[in-house]
């Protein structure tokens, strides 16, 4: 029961990280045409440090987020989103939940992948942090890019635009998500004794 409790409270704990970050300029960083992206982290950390089943539920959250975003509910929409969200508002749900929901399996699966003993789990976290990051970024801006097709919005001129994006701000947002998951995953599991 003990640890039940312990998992829920974290659980919570990366909970309101997401929306701290989320509903700040911390989580969501506005470029003008894309928002480059900090909240990928708690959802890894939280999916290696507690179960997929937490790391979907941090997913959705995020995805929610993202899409009080895309939405010009909270903050300013990236140029991108309001172009998609003004020509299919479910399209863009879809862009903005799905990505999201796919960070903690991507992340969960290369973990357990790579982590196959006690020294593998050191390799296995910034790996898997880099490819939940980089599945969020390429499965959200390819989607933009499929649904920009679909509904018939001129993707010639933002194509460049989504690529070079997905280059710069993809990339960095990798490299970040693998430099402090892993070291705070490591003081997690050290305080939790989970490994």
């Amino acid at each position: 029961m003990h640890e039940k409790t312990r998992n829920l409270a974290l659980a919570a704990i990366f909970l309101a990280l997401i929306l701290l970050l989320g509903l700040t300029p911390i989580g969501l960083i506005p470029l003008g045409f894309v928002n480059v992206t900090t909240l990928c982290i708690p959802v890894i950390v939280g999916t290696l440090l507690l179960g997929l089943k937490t790391g979907l539920v941090l997913g959705l959250c995020f995805g929610a987020i993202s899409a009080m975003s895309a939405f010009g509910i909270y903050g300013t929409p990236s140029a991108l989103a309001s172009a998609l969200v003004a020509a299919s508002p479910v399209l863009a749900a879809v862009m903005c939940f799905l990505p999201r929901l796919l960070i903690p399996v991507t992340t969960h699966f290369v973990y357990k992948l790579i982590a196959r003993d006690r020294e593998a789990y050191v390799r296995a976290v910034p790996v898997a942090a880099v490819a939940g990051s980089l599945t969020n970024t390429v499965f959200y801006l390819g989607l933009m890019l499929l649904f920009y097709v679909i509904m018939g919005i001129n993707s010639e001129k933002v194509m460049a635009l989504i690529g070079g994006t997905g280059l710069i701000a993809g990339t960095s947002e990798a490299i970040v998500a693998a430099l402090l998951s892993t070291p705070i995953l490591a003081a997690l599991w050290k305080l939790t004794k989970k490994k």
